[in-house]
């Protein structure tokens, strides 16, 4: 069912939409003014004054937190410390932070000078309770709702009053993580995208608590941080992830029901994307990518779906279905059900398939418009822009959906009518 809100007034405008979308404006030059216009205040954005920060905590110690750390040191260029449960861990941590900044020294990024100072600045413990002066700590630790719930629960009153407490969390409700905290007024996730020094984007998912000063700190810090932040209601998947998890399940349904796999993982070819989806899989990880899936098949059973294949390649700890020139792996081959030959149906070429996969998108961008996910289209293509590389060309997302019939075969209008993106 269509909902109304898109079939009557269309999908609203989101951050410069309107003025970026005027009749006969290339997708490429509506990214450029985008974009150019991004590193702005993020639409939403409440205008209280934001809190200093001049110390910084990282719950976890694995690679994104050791991301993290970094870039929080080097963009702020205060105090950061790290904790886990183990000082070995915590020991893993700091020395990969220390093999980074010798590769920065060996290309030339940083002198040795600037880099014993950066390193300086992180140190791990594994004693939380010297979180105590902490201005603001990001949690990055197994995404497992109750273990971050529990992770919360344990720094609250080691914290004072006015620190923020963010998540990375890419999926989980924000909202249920501040259940049972005395103060979930200052629980904010900030969604940062790997490689963390690299991606632009972060996704500050905002809850129905969240106040107005903690939710200016936290778009201040992605300034400070170099980052472009877009606003994001606390919903499953947030924007990207929810975008990228919706193509995943479509084109793995698909597989599943045996088409062919590189003709499935090319059909997208046509588009300029970074990379086909398979290969962008392997990046993230199965076993990830499956978590991902599960949380959001739990929250939208009836649109995201549960792989039988990436399940089995999740559990045979395979990289993915792809070896790294590209090839399907014979081990992931092995895994996959056989093409029914006997099926009346003809199998799918790789039009039909890239139809189907930009009708699901184009059902799931407006259906993120109707719940209010974003302040409208601009904000979802700036996620695509800059959290998933989608090519300038392109436009982001809903320009190329406009452009391919996509929008007007599912909702019966553009979503940037009168563009000239589908003429």
């Amino acid at each position: 069912m269509i909902p109304d809100t898109v079939v009557e007034t269309g999908p609203p405008a989101g951050a410069g939409g309107d003025a970026c979308t005027t009749p006969g404006e290339s997708a490429g030059a509506y990214a450029t003014a985008l974009l150019d216009t991004a590193r702005q205040r993020p639409v939403g954005a409440p205008g209280a004054a934001p809190l200093p920060v001049r110390s910084v905590g990282v719950v976890g110690a694995g690679l994104m937190a050791s991301q993290l750390a970094m870039v929080f040191a080097r963009q702020l260029g205060v105090p950061v410390l790290i904790t886990d449960l183990s000082q070995a861990k915590v020991d893993g941590a700091l020395a990969w932070i220390t093999a980074h900044l010798e590769k920065l020294v060996s290309r030339g990024q940083l002198n040795e000078t600037a880099a014993r100072e950066l390193g300086s600045l992180i140190r791990g413990t594994v004693d939380k309770r010297e979180y105590a002066n902490c201005d603001v700590v990001i949690e990055a630790v197994f995404e497992e709702l109750n273990v971050k719930r529990a992770v919360f629960a344990e720094l609250e009153p080691l914290l004072r009053a006015d620190a923020l407490l963010l998540t990375n969390t890419s999926s989980l409700s924000v909202t249920a993580m501040g259940h049972g905290l005395a103060h979930p007024e200052r629980v904010v996730g900030l969604h940062f995208f790997n490689p963390v020094a690299v991606l632009p984007l972060v996704e500050i998912i905002r809850t129905g608590n969240s106040d107005d000063v903690s939710l200016a700190t936290a778009c201040s810090l992605a300034r400070l941080l170099g980052k472009t932040a877009v606003l994001v209601a606390d919903t499953p998947g947030f924007v990207v992830n929810r975008i990228l998890t919706r193509l995943f399940c479509e084109l793995l349904q698909l597989i599943d029901i045996g088409a062919d796999i590189e003709l499935a993982d090319h059909a997208l070819d046509p588009l300029g994307l970074p990379m086909t989806p398979l290969t962008l899989l392997g990046f993230i990880g199965p076993a990830v990518q499956l978590h991902i899936c599960e949380t959001m098949h739990a929250a939208y059973p009836d649109r995201f779906y549960v792989s039988t294949s990436l399940t089995a390649i999740a559990d045979a700890r395979l990289r993915g279905y792809l070896d790294k020139s590209g090839t399907v792996l014979p081990e992931a081959a092995a895994l996959l059900p056989a093409a029914d030959v006997d099926s009346a149906a003809p199998a799918p070429d790789a039009d039909a398939i890239k139809i189907r996969i930009l009708d699901a998108l184009a059902e799931e961008v407006g259906l993120m418009l109707a719940e209010k996910v974003v302040s409208g289209p601009a904000d979802i293509d700036l996620c695509m822009l800059l959290g998933a590389n989608y090519p300038r060309h392109l436009g982001g997302l809903t320009p190329l959906l406009d452009q391919s019939g996509a929008s007007r075969r599912v909702w019966g209008k553009d979503f940037h009518p009168g563009s000239g993106f589908a003429d």
